[in-house]
C-alpha cells in the first residue's frame, strides 16, 4: 500500500489463502478447471503467441501454466507469498522461462512493459469490496492496451435482493459434505458473510465505467459468472 486510505488486500485474502498447508490440498478442494475455454476465448480475440497475458489472483496457476504454453509472456500475480512460492516451484518444475511471478493485488500490482494483450481473474475478485471492485477494474483496463481482452470468472450473484434465502438454500444443498473433498454448506456460508461477491447487476455498470464493452456473458445456477470484456479503442 502506498496511501493511507488503501485497502489492505492480504488482511483480505482470507486466511486459509496464506497458509502452507491449505495450500497444498487448495487445487482438490477448488476442484480442476479447465483452462481451455479461458485460453479459446483469448485466442478468438485475437491472442497468439506473440500476446502478452497477466493473471491476477493466479493462485497455484491453474490458468498460468497452461496460458504460458499458449502465449508468449504471462504474469502470474497474486497477493499471497505463499500462493506465489507454490505458483514459482511449479512453474520452475514446468520449465516456463516465460512465466514470471509476482506478489501483488488487484490495487498494488505494478504493470512493467508493453501494455498487456489479455488479463485473466478467477475466483479472486470477490476479496474486496465493490468500491475497490471499481478502481480494480479501471486498473485493469490501464495495464491493458486497446482492444485488450478481460475474462473475469467469479461468484456474482445473478438475482435480486429478495431471492437470496432461496437461491443461497439451494446452493447448500449441492455442496459437499466431505471438506476434503469440496466446499461445504459452512464454507458457502461463511463467503456469504465475510467475502464481497457482488450482483451481477451492480458489476456490469462497473465494467462499462472502466472502458470495457461486454463481449460474452455466461452464468451457471444463478451464483457464478463469466464475462469477456475488450477494452474501447
Amino acid at each position: 500500500m502506498t496511501d493511507a486510505w488503501m485497502l489492505d488486500e492480504l488482511a483480505h485474502a482470507g486466511p486459509e489463502h496464506l497458509d502452507d498447508a491449505f495450500i497444498a490440498g487448495y487445487d482438490r478442494k477448488q476442484g480442476y478447471p479447465d483452462a481451455d475455454e479461458d485460453l479459446a476465448e483469448f485466442e478468438a480475440h485475437g491472442l497468439g503467441p506473440d500476446s502478452r497475458v497477466v493473471d491476477l489472483g493466479a493462485g497455484t496457476g491453474q490458468f498460468a501454466i497452461p496460458a504460458a504454453r499458449r502465449f508468449g509472456h504471462v504474469t502470474a500475480v497474486d497477493v499471497s507469498p505463499a500462493m506465489v512460492a507454490a505458483l514459482n516451484e511449479r512453474a520452475a518444475r514446468a520449465g516456463l522461462a516465460n512465466l514470471d511471478c509476482v506478489t501483488a493485488g488487484f490495487l498494488s500490482y505494478t504493470h512493467d512493459g508493453p501494455p498487456a494483450d489479455g488479463v485473466h481473474t478467477r475466483n479472486a475478485l470477490h476479496q474486496i469490496p465493490d468500491f475497490w471492485k471499481a478502481i480494480a477494474l479501471q486498473r485493469i483496463a490501464d495495464v491493458l492496451k486497446p482492444g485488450g481482452v478481460l475474462r473475469l470468472e467469479d461468484l456474482i450473484y445473478d438475482f435480486q435482493p429478495g431471492e437470496a434465502r432461496e437461491v443461497f438454500t439451494d446452493w447448500f444443498a449441492g455442496a459437499a459434505t466431505n471438506p476434503a473433498d469440496g466446499y461445504t454448506a459452512a464454507d458457502f456460508a461463511e463467503h456469504i458473510r465475510t467475502e464481497f461477491s457482488t450482483f451481477r447487476w451492480l458489476l456490469e455498470p462497473m465494467l462499462t465505467a472502466a472502458g470495457f464493452e461486454i463481449a460474452e456473458v455466461s452464468f451457471w445456477g444463478r451464483l457464478y459468472g463469466g464475462y469477456t470484456c475488450v477494452k474501447a479503442p
